[in-house]
């Protein structure tokens, strides 16, 4: 089966963004190697917010990869070339884990996060902890509803600074 893997950049302090949302702030390490990590994926899931992010940038789909953007407020008509999801969320995560294909990134949005932990629908966490601290900004995890333990799979550190870290649910 398919695993939902929440895979995010976070200051020391715990936010994965800014106050206006801005993401400046994340190191960039050559050791790093985004190919590879991209290749374990091939559906992205992101909430509204994270897709007008991603919009804004000229990023709104990343090629091989499947994206669907959990929105209420989003019409599909608009945005033709990724799947809108408007309700059903823990049914359409069920059918896409029963699929055959690689991992599903659930790539940003806190709030996406915090509504699919709070249904037992994340497997993984998986922190790419910044040598940062921001103060203030948008939290890893804003709405969630209860205490939820982890189980550390694997950790590594980086010259950078950066901190890998990846727990299962």
């Amino acid at each position: 089966m398919r695993r939902v893997r929440y895979r995010v950049a976070t200051s020391l302090d715990g936010f994965v963004s800014g106050p206006k949302g801005e993401v400046d702030w994340i190191v960039k390490d050559p050791e790093m190697d985004f190919a590879a990590i991209m290749s374990e994926f091939d559906t992205l899931l992101v909430g509204r917010r994270t897709f007008e992010l991603m919009e804004r940038a000229g990023r709104a789909t990343t090629p091989g990869m499947n994206t669907i953007v959990f929105s209420s407020t989003l019409q599909q008509t608009a945005y033709p070339q990724v799947t809108i999801v408007r309700t059903g969320e823990k049914e359409v995560i069920t059918a896409l884990r029963e699929e055959t294909g690689r991992d599903i990134w659930l790539f940003g949005g806190p709030w996406l996060f915090s509504s699919l932990a709070n249904q037992g629908l994340v497997d993984t966490v998986e922190l790419a902890v910044m040598p940062v601290l921001l103060g203030r900004g948008v939290p890893l995890a804003p709405q969630l509803e209860k205490t939820t333990r982890l189980r550390l799979m694997s950790q590594r550190t980086y010259k950078s600074g950066i901190l890998m870290l990846e727990y299962a649910t």
